[in-house]
């Protein structure tokens, strides 16, 4: 067969094809896993951040290391119960909560975090030491003004205070919205109550700064500029721990001693 026969070029062309598909097919699969991993380690440094286990500069043995501080379970929202329905290592929030068969259309009148579905489950996290619950760990999720905002709310044991906010996806405006990340708005967080003793939802996020006034242990400063995001962040918080977020869980294991 001639070099330059057209079924010799034709038979080199597809036998490059079928090698170039091969190698790329492998890459994905590869850098997939990689990825994944990258991504699962991620969310984890940032609950571990909300938690204040670790800072910025930890590595990933340090994350590793302090992730073997956290109880991780699955509870069903309807009810406030644990369930075992669903692995919690295997679930994945997001794709759950697009899911027919594990999500929930929430009424119109109801989605103050304008998010339209919501999984029927969540993952919790309660931070151990010795022992004792000295933390538990909400994911929440809601819209700011350009994203889907998903982030990290930790309480201390009386289930109203604030330990730690943290945010680790979002497509907020940079300089705006975007300081959701900013480590000094973060530092605010600590120390805010977000319920009553009635268990009433009562957390703020102001207009500007706040001021010395009777409900400031309530309130959290705005960020600047960027009003939708602000209000986004109180929405997505107001929903969560609502009676159709973690309510139900949150008196359970008020009532039931759990918190030991």
């Amino acid at each position: 067969m001639s070099n330059n026969s057209i079924k010799k070029t034709l038979l080199v062309s597809l036998l490059l094809c079928l090698v170039c598909s091969i190698m790329v097919s492998i890459s994905v699969v590869v850098l997939g896993e990689k990825q994944a991993e990258n991504k699962a380690l991620d969310v984890r440094r940032n609950l571990l951040m909300a938690t204040g286990l670790i800072d910025v500069s930890a590595t990933k043995d340090d994350v590793v290391e302090a992730y073997k501080k956290i109880e991780m379970k699955m509870v069903d929202l309807e009810t406030g119960e644990f369930t075992e329905v669903i692995d919690p290592y295997k679930y994945d929030l997001k794709k759950s909560r697009k899911d027919p068969k594990e999500n929930m259309l929430i009424e119109p009148s109801d989605d103050i975090a304008n998010i339209k579905f919501r999984s029927k489950y969540s993952s919790v996290y309660f931070v151990k030491d010795n022992g004792f619950t000295t933390q538990v760990v909400l994911p929440v999720y809601g819209k700011g003004l350009w994203s889907t905002m998903f982030g990290f709310l930790s309480l201390a044991p009386d289930l109203k205070t604030v330990k730690g906010f943290q945010f680790f996806e979002h497509g907020e405006t940079p300089g705006l919205g975007g300081e959701v990340d900013n480590p000094d708005w973060k530092k605010i967080w600590p120390g805010k109550h977000v319920y009553d003793d009635q268990f009433n939802t009562k957390i703020d996020v102001v207009k500007g700064k706040v001021t010395e006034n009777p409900h400031k242990d309530f309130q959290v400063d705005g960020l600047s500029g960027a009003t939708l995001t602000s209000n986004g962040v109180e929405n997505l918080l107001h929903y969560w721990l609502g009676q159709h977020g973690y309510l139900k869980f949150l008196k359970n294991i008020k009532t039931r001693g759990y918190l030991k």
